[in-house]
C-alpha cells in the first residue's frame, strides 16, 4: 500500500510578471533604510563637529593678529617723540600777538619753536617797527641785540625789492603782499632743562597777489632750526638757521587766481601751534 510520500505532487509556475512583489519590496526596503541611517549619522556628526569648534579662534588668524599686535607695540616703543601730537592744549596767553608762556618741557620748547617760526616768517618781518617788536617779544634778552642786527640785515631794502615790496614791506597799489609760514611738524634735536634745539619743518607762501604781479604767490618748503633758552618763565629764542626742503612732489593742481589768493589771505587766519 503506497504511503503519502509516494503520492504525486503538483507544482504551479506563474508567469514572471505575476510573481508576488512582497519579497522584492522587502529586499528594496533594507537598502533604503540603511542609506537614511547613514545620512542621519553623517549629519549628526557634522553638527557635533561644528558645535565643538564654535568659538575657537582660527590658528592662522590668531597668529596674524599676534604679529600685528607685536608690530604695533614695537612701533609704539620705538616712535619716541615722533610725529604723534602730545595732546596738550595750545597756550592761552600772548604777548604782542605771539603765543607765550610755554611749559618748561621738551614739548613746550617744540611748541615755542613752532610759534616763533610763524612769527619769523610773517609779513610783519618786512617792516622795521614790527620786526623789532617781534624780536623783543621772542628773543632771549641776552641775544636780542645780535638777533636784531642779523635780521635787520636779512630784511634789508634789497631783500624787500626781491619780494616785490618797498623798504617797509608795502606791496604796489592794488596788490597784496603774502608771506606766511605754516609749520608741518617739529623735532627735538637736543633738550635739557635750560636749553633746547628744535627743528621745524615748514611750508611757506610768498609773493604778490594781484592782476599785474610779476611775482605771483608760490609755495616753498624749508626747515628752521631754532636754539632756545629757558629764561624766567618761558622759552626764548637765542639763534636760528634755515635750510631748504624737504619738499614733496608738487601736485597736478590748477593754480588759484589772484583774487582767490587775496581773499584767502584776508579771510583765513593763522593758528597757535602746540606739540
Amino acid at each position: 500500500m503506497p504511503t503519502s510520500d509516494d503520492q504525486p505532487h503538483t507544482r504551479t509556475r506563474l508567469p514572471v510578471g505575476e510573481q508576488p512583489s512582497s519579497q522584492m519590496s522587502a529586499r528594496q526596503a533594507h537598502p533604503l533604510r540603511t542609506l537614511l541611517t547613514v545620512l542621519v549619522v553623517v549629519t549628526l556628526l557634522v553638527l557635533a563637529i561644528s558645535i565643538a569648534n564654535r568659538g575657537k579662534p582660527d590658528p592662522g588668524t590668531s597668529a596674524a593678529a599676534g604679529r600685528s599686535a607685536d608690530r604695533a607695540a614695537a612701533a609704539t616703543a620705538t616712535s619716541g617723540a615722533g610725529p604723534a601730537p602730545s595732546g596738550d592744549q595750545p597756550v592761552t596767553t600772548t604777548v604782542n600777538g605771539i603765543a607765550a608762556g610755554f611749559p618748561h618741557t621738551d614739548q613746550g620748547a617744540q611748541s615755542a619753536a613752532a610759534n616763533y617760526a610763524v612769527a619769523i616768517g610773517s609779513a610783519d618781518m618786512f617792516r622795521t617797527d614790527s620786526r623789532h617788536t617781534i624780536v623783543t617779544t621772542i628773543a632771549d634778552p641776552a641775544a636780542a641785540q645780535t638777533l636784531q642786527a642779523r635780521l635787520d640785515q636779512g630784511f634789508s631794502s634789497e631783500t624787500a625789492a626781491k619780494f616785490g615790496v618797498d623798504a617797509q614791506g608795502q606791496a604796489p597799489k592794488g596788490m597784496t603782499f603774502v608771506s606766511r609760514t605754516v609749520p608741518v611738524g617739529t623735532k627735538s634735536s637736543g633738550y635739557t632743562s635750560g636749553n633746547a634745539k628744535v627743528e621745524v619743518w615748514c611750508t611757506g607762501l610768498f609773493g604778490i597777489a594781484g592782476e599785474r604781479s610779476v611775482r605771483p604767490v608760490s609755495e616753498e618748503w624749508f626747515t628752521l632750526t631754532l636754539s632756545l633758552r629757558w629764561v624766567g618763565e618761558d622759552w626764548k629764542l637765542v639763534d636760528y638757521s634755515r635750510a631748504s626742503g624737504p619738499a614733496p612732489v608738487p601736485p597736478d593742481q590748477q593754480a588759484a587766481t589772484a583774487e582767490e589768493i587775496t581773499g584767502a589771505v584776508e579771510q583765513f587766519g593763522g593758528f597757535r601751534y602746540a606739540r
